[in-house]
């Protein structure tokens, strides 16, 4: 076993010299603090659970990476008591077993994906030879197997062939498409976010910028925290982030996967081979925009265009099995952009103005926030100075639209017996267009002031029909000091359903299908109470191909709306054809951003009702 050990000994060799590189490469980055005790305990929580959730939500990829990555690790540990510990016996059985299943995972699983033709999210290059490379890695170790069990005869030709396989495996484990096996591991031992391994719901807040620092963002790779390059590296190039993108669905310049690889790209030192996925669409020829340099000597190059084209819709980070956090990195560049440069893209910049000049992204008179309900009398706080339920209106107040589903949602809550008020023109934005633009000082001072005007009034609750404020006041105030319990309207509807308190009078007939806001589903994992209220409706509830937790955003989210990046096709469009797929009459919404971009598509489609609209109708 002279040879196989020998060939154990290059393999570590060579992998201890990768890991060296590459602390190197993710030590350009900012110093943060890292639980490493915590993180080390939770690894195998957050692989086998976190992780191998993500890739089964693929057919079959489940099983192929259990069986792939298991059938090594499996004959890794026998090869090591065979060849170092000088173990026999059992070990050899277990060995053949073990390598028989890598090569099955390998060779077949694997391959499929890949031969005779590549999906088109997947990156080609040396990923292709993967297969091959699993396949002739577990056929040596067989052939040791079978030798000690007797069935060939010598232990030298699979010594020799296990030796060079190992040495190649260790190869692309260090610079090669198995790369994210060693950066991964790094990754979810000291990620970014902890908080999301085991959580129930999604952990989707951002991290309070210091408006202190003496740079605001991030303007090249070293300005981010050495653990995100770690996440950044444990990229798979799988392509499921491509896939979901509804930017990149709609033909705008950004690729999920194509980001995260250029960010890999403008880390120092020696790297993987080049890119070889699908790039970023290409871009107007009308566009304006700035080229960013993430790394030294035009390494990573970014358009500003692309981190514009977000939704901030986080279907990215959903699908992605390495726990990469796409939409944080985005937002840490439109920091810098908006609050050193001043470089906004669109109309993003005249409408972060309106918000600082009047506290509402419209430059409306707050005073006007209630002109819509002079008939309904709505109690305000300033008056009655506590109340069981704040309602927030937000600024769909403001619009024509979505006044209509505030009128319904007012009267809803007075049938079910609700003690509410509002704000009135106390009510200011609530920060979320701000911080998704990436103006944190004027997020912070909404926010702040927002909470020094909440703290002046006792209520039990706060409810809003907007998924934006329902996600920034719930998980986003806390950092500033204002925890509250807040519900989206759907949620506290669907609960006076439930205990009698409304009782629909009629059934509404039909066929509905049901659109998930982005904010309300990924965000805040609140999935079910807007369809219980629908079937609650007597009408016929068809599922869309992209729903629940993989449904597609309707554009309306991050401001993309403002920056308005061009692209073949607009993102609203695309999720009406989902909705049209269905042959459902009606599509019900549940977010004021969501109406808007929906009923703005022109053509014939299904009615647009938001689920408060709705259940007034079966009232």
């Amino acid at each position: 076993m002279i040879i196989l050990a020998l060939g154990l000994l290059l393999a570590l060799l060579i992998l201890l010299a990768a890991v060296l590189l590459e602390i190197r490469r993710w030590s350009v980055g900012r110093a943060v603090p890292v639980d490493w005790s915590a993180g080390i305990r939770h690894l195998p929580q957050a692989y086998l659970h976190d992780v191998h959730n993500a890739v089964s939500r693929e057919r079959h990829a489940g099983l192929m990476h259990a069986m792939t990555a298991g059938g090594l690790v499996a004959t890794l540990i026998m090869l090591v008591l065979m060849g170092w510990l000088g173990w026999r016996g059992v070990v050899s059985g277990a060995l053949l077993l073990a390598s028989l299943v890598a090569m099955i995972g390998g060779s077949f699983l694997v391959a499929r994906r890949r031969w005779p033709h590549r999906q088109a999210r997947f990156s080609g290059g040396r990923f292709q030879l993967l297969p091959a490379l699993f396949l002739f890695f577990g056929f040596s170790a067989a052939i040791i197997g079978f030798g000690e069990v007797g069935w060939v005869s010598g232990e030298a030709p699979g010594q020799v062939l296990t030796a060079v396989a190992l040495a190649l495996l260790a190869t692309q484990l260090a610079w090669g498409p198995l790369k994210h096996i060693l950066a991964g591991t790094v990754n979810l031992i000291s990620h970014p976010r902890p908080a999301r391994f085991g959580a129930a719901v999604a952990v989707a807040d951002l991290r309070p910028l210091d408006l202190g620092s003496e740079r605001l963002g991030a303007a090249s790779i070293s300005d981010f925290a050495w653990n995100r390059l770690a996440s950044f590296d444990a990229c798979i190039q799988c392509g499921r982030c491509e896939a979901a993108c509804p930017a990149f669905a709609a033909g705008q310049p950004l690729n999920p996967k194509a980001l995260i690889q250029d960010f890999v790209a403008a880390m120092p030192g020696f790297a993987a081979e080049p890119y070889s996925g699908s790039p970023h669409p290409p871009r107007s020829a009308e566009s304006g925009g700035t080229i960013i340099h993430l790394g030294k000597g035009g390494r990573g190059s970014v358009h500003s265009d692309t981190i514009w084209a977000c939704t901030t819709c986080r279907a990215c980070v959903r699908e992605c099995p390495m726990m990469i956090e796409h939409v944080d990195a985005i937002v840490d560049l439109r920091r810098y952009q908006t609050l050193e440069n001043g470089a906004t893209a669109g109309k993003a910049a005249a409408a972060l103005g309106e918000l600082k000049a009047a506290d509402n992204p419209g430059g409306r008179d707050l005073a006007t926030r209630l002109d819509w309900s002079s008939d309904l009398d709505l109690p305000l706080l300033s008056k009655i100075t506590s109340t069981d339920v704040l309602l927030w209106l937000g600024d769909g107040a403001f619009d024509l639209r979505n006044q209509r589903t505030l009128r319904s949602l007012v009267r809803l809550l007075r049938q079910g017996g609700i003690n509410f008020g509002v704000l009135g023109a106390q009510e200011l934005d609530c920060g979320d267009l701000a911080r998704r633009l990436g103006d944190e000082a004027t997020f912070q001072d909404l926010a702040k002031r927002n909470i020094a005007t909440l703290a002046k009034y006792r209520f039990a609750r706060i409810v809003t029909a907007d998924p934006h404020v329902l996600h920034c006041l719930k998980n986003e105030y806390p950092a500033f000091g204002g925890r509250y319990e807040v519900l989206h309207h759907s949620t506290l509807l669907s609960q006076l359903l439930d205990t009698g308190r409304i009782v629909p009078a009629k059934k509404l007939g039909g066929s509905v299908t049901y659109h998930d806001p982005c904010y309300l589903g990924r965000y805040n994992g609140e999935f079910d109470a807007p369809r219980r209220l629908l079937d609650r409706l007597g009408i016929e509830r068809r599922e869309m191909s992209r729903s629940g937790p993989r449904s597609s955003c309707c554009g309306g989210g991050g401001g993309a709306p403002l920056s308005d990046i061009a692209g073949k096709r607009r993102i609203p469009d695309i999720r009406m054809e989902h909705a049209k797929e269905t042959g459902a009459a009606t599509l019900a919404v549940a977010c004021p951003n969501c109406a808007v971009m929906l009923e703005g598509v022109i053509g014939p489609r299904p009615v647009v009702a938001d689920i408060a609209e709705l259940l007034e109708a079966a009232l």
